[in-house]
């Protein structure tokens, strides 16, 4: 059952390498406890998920795996004892996003597209596709540095993420503008390259480190001189822009909020409603003049206070 249900989740699109080798792990845990047959028992997942030396986030970790074993083997019509899952992490992240403003944006990509040639390096020919990408499309950075030649679509301008974050694949429609710039980046750096190169490969053809795009986006920072401190800009704020753009436009265009939410919730690839929730507030809070119109259509899913952002 343990074989059936790995190769079950490996079919549905998930890695499943370490929960792979945890249940190979529970798998022994279960032998030498003296188990056998297909029992799961409260206290012997208890022994098994609560380590005396593990952290939380590992209970965390474990309770999933096992709630989700147990649940297959309910489905098969095993009598088990499902695990709750009451481990998850509360703490918050309480730092607020910085929101590029149009003036801001523009001098960013002024300074980006006028950044000095450097023959060492190909940053020039790069970074002004990489930060408009993030910027209208809120990819997370990640997620744009593994990008593809064959996860990039430009006949249909769609993009194709593949072992995002939690192991989400989703699909994300470009505008047409951003296309053309990816094609002709793809017409003039990579005509010689494989279906397997990144889009945004470092010197060495390998994907462009996270830390070098950190490093660049200061310097861009800069020039357009735009402060920067510990509270940001950060590459991750574009991201935290787009959401909050695409928000505003919605709202002033008339758009029923309602409807949409899901919609940008799929796009950006959240695992719940909280951090589009989160963004509904922050753009209510950024444009006044707009907040009443927000709270009287989708007022009721407005978290009250706090902060909820994602990790990058």
């Amino acid at each position: 059952m343990l074989h059936q249900f790995i190769a079950e989740r490996k079919i549905a699109g998930f890695k499943y390498g370490k929960q792979e080798r945890e249940l190979q792990r529970f798998d022994e845990f279960f032998r030498l406890s003296g188990y056998s047959g297909v029992r799961l028992t409260k206290p012997l997942l208890d022994a098994f998920i609560y380590g005396e030396f593990e952290q939380p986030s590992t209970h965390y970790k474990k309770e999933i795996l096992m709630r989700d074993f147990a649940s297959f083997l309910g489905s098969n019509g095993y009598m088990v004892y499902v695990p709750a899952v009451k481990s998850a992490p509360t703490k918050r992240c309480q730092r607020i996003p910085f929101i590029f403003t149009a003036e801001q944006l523009r001098v960013l990509f002024y300074a980006i597209d006028n950044y000095p040639v450097r023959k060492t390096s190909n940053r020039n020919a790069l970074d002004p596709v990489i930060y408009r990408l993030l910027y209208g499309s809120g990819l997370r950075i990640s997620e744009a540095l593994n990008l593809k030649l064959k996860n990039v679509d430009t006949d249909n301008g769609i993009l194709t993420i593949l072992h995002a974050k939690n192991n989400k694949d989703r699909l994300v429609p470009i505008a047409d503008s951003l296309n053309e710039r990816i094609k002709e980046l793809i017409k003039s750096y990579h005509r010689f390259s494989s279906d397997e190169a990144y889009l945004f490969p470092s010197m060495t053809g390998n994907k462009t480190d996270q830390s070098a795009t950190y490093t660049r986006f200061r310097d861009y920072l800069l020039m357009a001189d735009i402060p920067h401190s510990s509270a940001g800009p950060r590459v991750h704020d574009l991201r935290h822009s787009f959401a909050v753009a695409c928000l505003k436009n919605w709202v002033l265009s008339g758009e029923e909020i309602s409807s949409l939410m899901p919609y940008l919730a799929a796009y950006m690839g959240h695992t719940d409603f909280r951090a589009s929730q989160y963004y509904l507030r922050l753009t209510a809070e950024l444009f006044p003049d707009i907040i009443s119109r927000t709270e009287a259509e989708f007022g009721y899913v407005i978290p009250e206070g706090g902060a909820f952002l994602e990790r990058s």
